[in-house]
């Protein structure tokens, strides 16, 4: 088989199945796993897949720079922001991330409602100007200009000088086996220095980042309270997220009232 029929058949096998597994397809080809990781890597280098150990997944279509993302499916991020602002509680504190379903997230709040928003992100604080009753934190750092957020030892120090009900959290993968994901070691470390100083933490994830990866990991499954997607409950990565244990909120659903730490 040629190179153009391999790339072609990498590509179709990963649109079909979520994922490419490089031993099987060396087996199925009858070619190297060499061979196959070579064509993986080329895939890679064109921004057409994520290689993980063992072969690729998806590449998520968030790991563009600010300004392009908030051309990236507008409605299932208004809907995500719907159900996640819901879970902010009167007189409550939550840590509000960065990035555009968190920038929706700060428009979705209630004018009138009474909270402190802790938030590395300037969009998200300038959003808040006319919420008249939210008391805003803005944690400093570096500007990390890529994404909208302070990042670097300034940020994590003042990170680490919080604390919150909820924390709201933005990545630009969410997969069963990758885990929750993003495309920047030092903006991953910043969620986690935030996830760690939460009660409960949600994802926030519309349809386009699911069963998607990039190359940092965030947090494992099990540090998550849930998540937050407008992607429907019959799509198979939902289906095993919540096989797993993964309490998954539907966009649109009302929000419980009683899973976040009061």
């Amino acid at each position: 088989m040629l190179a153009a029929e391999r790339r072609d058949h990498l590509l179709d096998l990963l649109a079909r199945e979520g994922k490419i597994v490089a031993k099987d397809v060396a087996a199925g080809l009858r070619i190297s796993e060499d061979t196959v990781r070579r064509d993986l890597r080329d895939l890679a280098n064109e921004g057409l897949c994520q290689r993980v150990y063992g072969g690729a997944l998806p590449v998520s279509p968030a790991v563009v720079d600010y300004g392009a993302r908030q051309t990236v499916a507008p409605d299932g991020k208004r809907k995500v922001a719907s159900v996640a602002a819901g879970l902010v509680r009167p007189g409550g504190v939550v840590i509000l991330d960065g990035g555009t379903t968190a920038l929706a997230v700060a428009h979705a709040l209630p004018r009138d409602l009474a909270c402190t928003v802790i938030t590395h992100s300037p969009p998200v604080a300038v959003a808040l100007l006319d919420h008249p009753q939210a008391e805003v934190l803005v944690l400093g750092g570096r500007l990390f200009k890529h994404s909208a957020v302070t990042c670097g030892a300034a940020a994590a120090e003042a990170a680490r000088n919080v604390s919150a009900d909820l924390f709201l959290l933005g990545v630009t993968g969410v997969h069963p086996e990758a885990g929750l994901t993003t495309g920047d070691a030092e903006d991953a470390a910043m969620k986690r220095a935030l996830a760690a100083r939460a009660a409960d933490t949600y994802v926030l994830a519309s349809s386009e980042k699911i069963g998607t990866a990039s190359r940092y990991r965030v947090l494992p499954w099990e540090e998550i309270s849930g998540l937050v997607t407008d992607e429907p409950a019959h799509n198979p990565v939902i289906e095993q997220l919540t096989a797993a244990g993964v309490d998954v909120l539907p966009a649109g659903a009302p929000s419980p009232s009683s899973e976040v730490s009061a």
